[in-house]
């Protein structure tokens, strides 16, 4: 985001943008300009400070990405020039330039495979940082540039490539390449520009100098110096006091041992601080399967059982080398038989479905594998009912299956495949339309060998994760690309579906026996009729549990599609949310990437407005982790693209669990009693301030002396918050494990409501009279002299405002920090002692502030009064009962309230 030479422009730029920083620095120009009651230190050194604070907050966080981004630019990375191989770095890889790849390196940029080492000219390449595959596709060189095996017939290629712009889809590509035979070179060039384009306007403000009326000049500078002297009851250190608690509460996370994962060696990492407190508010966990649910490990289980054809079918699972085969004797067979036949090619068509070409003892065939869906409508002949058996029986049993077919061609039936795929891949115009006609007219007339099964087993402590979080009431989805059968005995398996619970399917199968209207019309009617409601709760029990949905891609398709004008259906999409509030959980199978965004942009935009988080381990789920409010990578096998592009991430499924029933239970808690409490003790603070213009004639007189007014909310109040925002538990980490039910409390921001606002500013206020007039109403016909002496309001005074000030802002300052340690459950040597040094350093500061003559002041009205004020014994009295008579609300509520009706929460605490 920001450079060396941009960052302070660019950061005051954005800083300046938000509302709150952009008051302060209006409050502080009028200080500057008019004649104002307060100095515009009090303003300007608090604002100074929190863009100081912040800045260096983002400063730091962009280093970070600055350097996880240099860790990548300055791998090395192979490149033929002028015949030779040379080393470099990657950020200086060019449009253009040849690439020399080994054996199992990474390459970060786009290529063109123009040669290989391998005779047949195909390498081996494994996508898992982008698609989330880890198994190896096979690419084939360019047919014009395969014959060049050497650096310098490579770097004496001349050629011109003509391709499409950069596009989401990561297996299309259509371009062209023309190679010359000459020697004549060819000059090429490519340049990337980056151009940046921000629109800044300026909205100078004038204020017009000739007014009508000296009164209406007087009355204008009255409001701003009033604006001024109140503008503390919003508190700029509240914003600085934020972004430290959430910077700072960040390293929490990533402390945590018991999220530790010893096997990889990861913690779990931060991306985004900005978000702790989301993590206490989730309502919706959408969630991929594969390597997020599961390990990702595939076992071979099952291969043809009692069927013929064992050998052909695992010749055609050339495909599978990531796949562990525990049995011998299949070892054995897949040897012998990859002995005697060859590859000729493969070639890969979508998601359903993967073909290759092999020659055998004088015949070719033709090898398809695919998903059931796919190859039973090509097959001819075969036991198919029997294979369709045994594919679904090993799809409830939650394996994962594959069909595999072949069918035999003569060597000119070969030939015009090959020219027929050939024309189709040259094509620029309707490329994808072309292949697909030609797959089709490859891929038919099979016969059916059997199908395979591989197990990927569920990762530890999955289905107590996801239990948990039913009981903490939230909803998790399950979006995978995977067949109904297969996923849904996942879902049971990991507790997202219960025995008891009634399935319901939003189906093409169904939709193809009754229409998408009559369907979701039906479903609907199921759920509301014990629901009763269409405006249900998300958290009004545990009615919702009785019911899960499962939909496929293809049925989505059709709920997304707007209905037409003159159909009597209406909205599809607000039906089919209906249906999904009232299910405890949902299945969407057959899902391709972008339907994963889309169905959490759908559920993100629902009247509710829930808040939304997103879990996946490969790049086929990140449009998924960039819509969702939280996204959570999980450092599986299948690369890093999630992981870099999530605002958290953890190695394994199962600490989401403390993620959000803990961390995040904390930290919304954190934040709200950190908001709470700044506006109340600024109520405290500005309130007396009031009420103090009605006893000085409105004259804009500040209460307090300058150094206590910038120095309230930076040093003498913010550390014990600040403290308390980051280590304060209120309830015990085990207990929160153990009871996911108490995540239901705070639902719906129920510790930022109207009422809890009202309360705080209320109990402020009270405390802010009880201050201001207990004080005046003690020494009201009365006053002390330096030696203690009281003397009455008709001889000479030395009762005066500075002093008055003075002792209720020493009042002031040790109710608001007790009223924090009397709210603090969790007490460390650290609370101690920021809370009583916090307290101590306001009377040293005090002492020396009103004891020592500063020669940088003009006037020093301070002189004297604190020492003053404490040599009074109707002070310290005065002090001592107008605290007590302050905190008495927060006593009589923890007693008497706490014994009488108290809450879940505080019944834990009371117990525990």
């Amino acid at each position: 985001q920001y450079t060396f030479w941009n960052f302070i422009p660019k950061n005051m730029f954005e800083q300046f943008r938000r509302v709150a920083n952009f008051y302060f620095l209006i409050i502080f120009l009028v200080q500057l300009i008019i004649d104002t009651p307060t100095s515009p230190i009090t303003s300007g050194l608090p604002l100074f400070f929190v863009i100081t604070v912040t800045a260096i907050k983002q400063g730091y966080e962009d280093w970070l990405r600055h350097k996880a981004d240099n860790s990548v630019n300055q791998c090395p990375v192979h490149v033929v020039q002028h015949g030779k191989v040379i080393r470099k770095q990657s950020r200086k890889l060019r449009v253009g330039d040849v690439v020399f790849v080994k054996e199992d390196e990474t390459f970060p940029c786009d290529l063109i495979l123009l040669s290989s080492s391998r005779e047949d000219g195909t390498c081996f390449v494994t996508t898992a940082s982008l698609d989330g595959e880890s198994s190896h596709k096979t690419h084939y060189a360019v047919q014009d540039t395969r014959a060049c095996q050497t650096e310098k017939e490579v770097d004496s290629i001349h050629a011109t490539i003509e391709c499409e712009q950069p596009q989401p889809d990561l297996y299309k590509f259509v371009g062209r390449i023309n190679v010359y035979m000459d020697s004549e070179p060819v000059a090429s060039c490519c340049h990337l520009h980056w151009h940046g384009n921000q629109d800044g306007s300026q909205l100078p403000v004038q204020i017009s100098k000739t007014l009508c009326s000296r009164k209406v000049i007087r009355a204008f500078t009255d409001f701003l110096a009033f604006m001024v002297l109140f503008n503390y009851i919003i508190p700029v250190s509240m914003y600085v006091t934020v972004e430290m608690q959430k910077f700072l509460g960040s390293y929490f996370i990533m402390w945590d041992d018991e999220m530790l994962d010893e096997d990889l060696g990861e913690r779990a990492v931060v991306n985004t601080s900005d978000l702790n407190e989301e993590l206490g508010q989730v309502e919706y966990v959408f969630t991929d399967k594969t390597g997020t649910l599961t390990e990702n490990n595939m076992e071979f289980i099952e291969c043809c059982k009692k069927l013929t054809g064992l050998h052909f079918c695992i010749i055609a699972l050339k495909l599978y080398k990531h796949i562990r085969i525990p049995n011998t004797s299949v070892q054995v067979n897949l040897w012998l038989i990859c002995v005697s036949v060859g590859a000729l090619w493969c070639c890969w068509y979508g998601y359903d479905r993967h073909f290759t070409w092999s020659r055998g003892p004088g015949d070719l065939y033709l090898f398809c594998k695919g998903a059931d869906s796919s190859i039973f409508p090509r097959v001819i002949s075969g036991k198919v009912d029997q294979v369709r058996a045994r594919v679904e029986h090993n799809a409830v049993e939650g394996l994962r299956t594959l069909c595999v077919a072949y069918r035999s061609l003569s060597a000119e039936k070969y030939q015009e495949v090959c020219h027929l795929l050939s024309t189709a891949k040259l094509a620029l115009q309707d490329r994808d339309k072309r292949l697909a006609e030609a797959y089709d007219l490859i891929e038919k007339d099979l016969i059916l060998l059997g199908a395979t099964a591989v197990e990927d087993r569920l990762q530890e402590k999955a289905a107590d994760t996801i239990e948990s979080l039913h009981k903490a009431g939230i909803k998790v989805w399950v979006l995978t690309g995977d067949k109904m059968e297969t996923a849904a005995a996942t879902c049971y398996a990991s507790k997202l579906f219960h025995r008891n619970t009634e399935i319901l399917e939003l189906t093409t199968k169904r939709t193809e026996e009754q229409s998408l209207h009559d369907v979701l019309f039906d479903l609907s009617r199921t759920v509301l009729r014990q629901h009763g409601s269409l405006a249900r709760d998300n958290f009004s029990g545990c009615d919702c549990t009785d019911y899960g949905l499962i939909i496929d891609g293809a049925t989505l398709s059709a709920v997304m599609r707007p209905a037409p004008e003159d159909s009597n259906s209406g909205n599809y999409k607000e039906i089919f949310l209906e249906i999904c509030r009232n299910c405890s959980a949902v299945l969407c199978c057959r899902m391709a990437p972008l339907q994963k965004a889309q169905i959490v942009k759908l559920i993100k935009a629902s009247k509710e407005h829930p808040i939304t988080l997103a879990v996946g381990d490969g790049a086929n789920d990140v449009s998924m982790i960039l819509e969702a409010h939280v996204g959570i990578g999980i450092m599986g096998k299948e690369g890093r693209q999630a992981v870099r592009n999530s605002d958290y991430a953890i190695p394994k499924f199962k600490h989401l669990k403390k993620m959000l029933l803990v961390h995040g239970h904390y930290y919304y808690i954190r934040i709200s009693e950190l908001v709470q409490y700044f506006f109340y003790k600024n109520v405290c603070f500005i309130f007396p301030q009031f009420l103090y213009q009605f006893f000085c004639g409105f004259s804009q007189q500040p209460l307090y002396d300058t150094a206590y007014l910038t120095l309230y909310n930076i040093s003498f109040t913010s550390l014990p918050i600040l403290l308390y925002s980051l280590i304060e538990q209120h309830i015990h980490m085990d207990i929160l494990k153990k009871d996911p039910t108490l995540y239901r409390d705070i639902a719906k921001n129920s510790l930022l409501t109207w009422p809890t606002f009202i309360y705080w500013t209320v109990l402020g206020v009270y405390d802010a009279v009880v201050m201001f007039f207990g004080a005046y109403f003690l020494f009201d016909n009365t006053t002390f002299t330096s030696n203690g002496q009281l003397m009455t309001t008709n001889t000479q005074m030395m009762f005066g405002n500075w002093t008055f000030g003075t002792l209720v802002f020493s009042v002031l300052v040790f109710t608001v920090t007790l009223k924090l340690a009397l709210d603090t459950h969790y007490w460390t040597w650290i609370n101690h002692f920021v809370i009583w040094g916090s307290l101590i350093f306001f009377v040293v500061f005090s002492l020396l502030w009103g004891g020592i003559i500063w020669p940088f002041l003009n006037y020093q009205r301070m002189y004297y009064v604190f020492m003053q004020m404490l040599s009074s014994g109707p002070a310290w009295l005065s002090i001592i009962l107008l605290i007590t008579a302050s905190l008495l609300p927060d006593v009589v509520k923890k007693v008497i309230w706490r014994a009488l009706w108290p809450t879940t929460t505080e019944r834990i605490q009371v117990t525990a």
